[in-house]
């Protein structure tokens, strides 16, 4: 334990549009919140290199740039941002105690928990270097398939988001070549029978990824191998889409907090509210469905509101 407990009214855990915009209402109700961004500060935001679906950006922002933005804005109402993670918590009674990095202790009135998701990759090395440098792999068709306009794609994934974003990408991708790793779908009948159906989506089964290639900058194919034989071909496309599900940053609330059979908060239907009375929950760590930066805004809003109105209640 910690030779000094710190009190505080209301604490973020997290970063990214939903920890910032907590921030930003929490600070303007008068409770002086304290935000810990993470290991991740920005959250997913800060790998995606052009924003151009967020209301107020006329011309579009970088990530990266967005999240510094809602940092400062956060700031100036008096918000308390602050580096580093939180890695325990205890829930259990009246006081909400968090820890971070397992020396400095805090006993919170509130609590918004806004340490999202992370997407899941095939951790290939031409992979991650192409991710990182924006340049072709995205883990978010919604998100970034309208760069990929009249172009080819490919995807990897089998379960009913892949098949969805397979079909969203067709709308606007010249081709779209989707990667199957088994010799079937695990997506819903109806899912896999929409993207079978679609002309301009070709379905490689038995397959997965060997490299994806490019000049260092941009990726322009992917080669691929057929599980059953063997054969390497290598598929022209300029974007990669990995579509093979999300985990939720939630393993240290588990003892405490309802979460559903993947791992993501469940809240009251309509609110922020978690099963802990004063923990609230904002953005993708609940948020299976949508996972878009403006939706993760708004239960930012809705978490510091609620939060507002449980402290109200108490006093």
């Amino acid at each position: 334990m910690s030779d000094t407990i710190e009190k505080v009214k209301c604490l973020i855990i997290g970063s990214g549009p939903a920890g910032y915009t907590a921030a930003i209402y929490a600070s303007r109700a008068n409770m002086n919140p304290v935000l810990y961004q993470g290991t991740q500060p920005g959250g997913q935001l800060t790998t995606t290199n052009e924003v151009e679906n967020f209301p107020g950006y006329p011309e579009g922002v970088t990530g990266p740039e967005m999240m510094v933005q809602l940092q400062e804005q956060a700031k100036r109402f008096g918000a308390d941002i602050r580096d580093g993670w939180v890695t325990k918590v205890d829930f259990s009674g009246p006081t909400h105690k968090v820890w971070i990095h397992d020396n400095k202790e805090i006993h919170c009135e509130t609590v918004i928990i806004s340490t999202g998701a992370s997407a899941k990759y095939l951790g290939l090395p031409s992979e991650q270097h192409y991710l990182q440098m924006g340049g072709g792999v995205s883990a978010c068709a919604v998100c970034d398939g309208f760069f990929y306009r009249n172009q080819e794609v490919v995807i990897v994934g089998a379960g009913d988001s892949a098949c969805e974003e397979a079909h969203y990408l067709s709308k606007m991708c010249k081709k779209v070549t989707m990667l199957v790793r088994s010799e079937k779908f695990r997506a819903s009948r109806i899912m896999e029978e929409r993207v079978r159906k679609t002309e301009n989506i070709e379905i490689l089964m038995h397959t997965e990824t060997v490299e994806v290639l490019g000049d260092g900058q941009v990726v322009h194919a992917v080669k691929v191998a057929n599980r059953t034989t063997g054969e390497e071909r290598e598929i022209p496309a300029t974007g990669f889409f990995v579509a093979i599900g999300h985990q939720p940053n939630t393993e240290i609330f588990k003892d405490y907090i309802t979460l559903d059979e993947t791992g993501y908060i469940v809240n009251t239907p309509g609110t922020s509210k978690t099963n802990v009375p004063g923990v609230f929950v904002a953005g993708d760590a609940a948020d299976h469905v949508y996972r878009q930066a403006i939706t993760a805004a708004g239960t930012g809003c809705m978490a510091a509101l609620d939060a507002e109105r449980y402290l109200a209640a108490m006093e």
